[in-house]
């Protein structure tokens, strides 16, 4: 499953760029409208549009890269007690339960897309769909990252496993 993890950290990488493209966006935006409202008076209709757009992605791109990484809080009581072993097919277990909830957000956001598709956003007017799209992509990237973490050979899950403890 080499090729799996290669896939995986490739992704992430483009994940990563975009999620800090997006959020310097977003800033630049935000920025801009805060200048022109309080110097000129004067507020751009799309500003804050187009931060929310940029929020959106920097929001659900930062998710699917938590799953990547590994930077969601959890509990882990139950899983210390547990021995090495037993302890690694819980973490396999659990990055499978989140490869599922992935493929079930993106489902479920390919369902709402399909709802909303033809509307266009009020101030730019841009298709709504762009907007809409983000939740399958993070739902889609959160189902190769957790299956990808699922699938990892266990010298890494286990080396990951005694620097969390």
């Amino acid at each position: 499953m080499r090729w799996l993890g290669a896939l995986a950290g490739g992704v992430a990488w483009l994940t990563r760029a975009s999620v800090g493209l997006a959020a310097a966006l977003m800033l630049l935006c935000i920025s801009y409208q805060v200048l022109m409202r309080y110097v000129f008076g004067d507020t751009p209709s799309w500003s804050e549009e187009l931060a929310v757009l940029f929020f959106s992605w920097s929001v659900l791109g930062g998710l699917a890269l938590g799953v990547h990484e590994g930077w969601h809080v959890r509990l882990t009581l139950l899983p210390e007690l547990l021995p090495a072993g037993l302890r690694a097919w819980t973490e396999r277990v659990t990055e499978l339960v989140t490869a599922a909830l992935g493929l079930f957000l993106a489902w479920s956001g390919w369902r709402f897309l399909d709802m909303t598709s033809g509307s266009v956003s009020a101030a730019i007017g841009y298709p709504i769909e762009i907007l809409n799209i983000l939740a399958p992509i993070c739902g889609g990237l959160m189902a190769l990252f957790g299956l990808e973490r699922a699938l990892r050979p266990a010298e890494r899950l286990t080396a990951r496993i005694e620097a969390a403890a």
